[in-house]
């Protein structure tokens, strides 16, 4: 079976009936991811079943510690044998040292897995973060703002996606200057 049609099969599995809507929110993702691989190269698979597995933290079969992007990516190393890249993007998806470190989690999370290369971190960040819970594409600012008001600015989650704004701003830059580039006749990395 090759990777993205596994790693749909399996999101759909764990997300679907339990989360419906972040079961959609992880096929948006997905299909965003699809439209970077212009920019992708030999990864463009690899970023979109990420993009898809993102969330299957989140799944009642999966969630052990509430920090969905260490139990999915132990879930995927653990249960699933995935491959190792997908797992790293799963595991630092969006930012997720940042809000490890307000759960008291960003040690696990750094000593079990290391980063992706920061392109693909990218990439997979600009997906997430430019489409909405029900799968809809939107803006980075638009994003944020609906986090924050759907978990409070108090919060864990509203604390942490505040001060990520900067660096998913940045990454959102970095991959829609990639795009124009190619777009004008530049080469994808």
């Amino acid at each position: 079976m090759e990777l993205t049609e596994w790693a749909y099969a399996l999101s759909e599995s764990l997300l679907s009936e339990p989360l419906p809507r972040r079961w959609a929110h992880s096929l948006g993702v997905a299909k965003r991811a699809r439209s970077l691989s212009p920019i992708l190269g030999n990864d463009a698979d690899l970023l979109e079943a990420a993009a898809v597995l993102h969330d299957i933290g989140y799944a009642p079969a999966v969630a052990v510690t509430g920090f969905h992007p260490l139990d999915g990516a132990r879930f995927l190393r653990d249960h699933e044998k995935a491959d190792d890249r997908v797992v790293r993007l799963v595991a630092h998806h969006s930012c997720a040292l940042l809000e490890a470190e307000e759960r008291e989690l960003r040690e696990e999370l750094e000593s079990e897995f290391s980063l992706e290369r920061a392109d693909l971190v990218d990439a997979l960040l600009y997906c997430d973060m430019t489409t909405t819970p029900d799968g809809a594409q939107t803006t980075p600012s638009d994003r944020l703002d609906e986090i924050v008001q759907r978990y409070g600015p108090d919060t864990i989650v509203g604390r942490f996606i505040q001060r990520a704004a900067p660096e998913i701003h940045a990454a959102a830059q970095r991959v829609e200057e990639r795009l124009a580039k190619v777009s004008t006749g530049g080469q994808p990395m």
